[in-house]
């Protein structure tokens, strides 16, 4: 049962308890003048009466306010779920990232973040940039492109390099 549907119902029960108490109240009233209970304090039983109804028109106020409320401004558990999915799922670039290099040797993050830095590098230039031997970046990237992370694509006599 969706939200429209619970709170229509609460609603009717709301609507339906008023009468009922509406009109047991008018009787209780007629009652009391009858008997003269207002002018002595004779009639304690129909005082009581009296009193616990007006505790019920509260919770009846309390029933109609909670029907009002899931009719019009509930979104129901689906939206809210669909939303918090959502916020899950939205990480930021810079987050996947350094979750990304959390996983990573200490060459693996100098190298990954160079290339985040200058999309495209070339091999060569990577190399002199972060002073690393030419076999030990070769092996770096290597793997790298094997995790997916990097791609090397042909560039003149040497690769460009660029972050997945």
């Amino acid at each position: 049962m969706n939200n429209k549907r619970i709170g229509l119902l609460i609603l009717f029960l709301g609507v339906l308890l008023s009468a009922i108490l509406v009109f047991a109240m008018g009787g209780l009233y007629t009652e009391a003048e009858y008997l003269g209970c207002f002018a002595d304090n004779t009639c304690k039983a129909v005082e009581s009466e009296i009193t616990s109804m007006h505790f019920a028109f509260g919770i009846i106020g309390f029933l109609l306010s909670l029907g009002v409320y899931l009719l019009f401004f509930s979104h129901g558990e689906e939206a809210m779920i669909k939303r918090i999915e959502r916020q899950e799922t939205k990480l930021t670039d810079d987050e996947k990232f350094s979750l990304i290099l959390r996983a990573l040797s200490d060459e693996e993050k100098q190298v990954m973040k160079e290339v985040k830095e200058n999309q495209g590098i070339t091999q060569s230039t990577l190399r002199i940039k972060i002073g690393m031997s030419k076999a030990k970046l070769s092996y770096v990237l290597s793997d790298l492109e094997k995790k997916g992370l990097i791609k090397r694509v042909k560039k003149g006599k040497t690769l460009a390099i660029y972050q997945i």
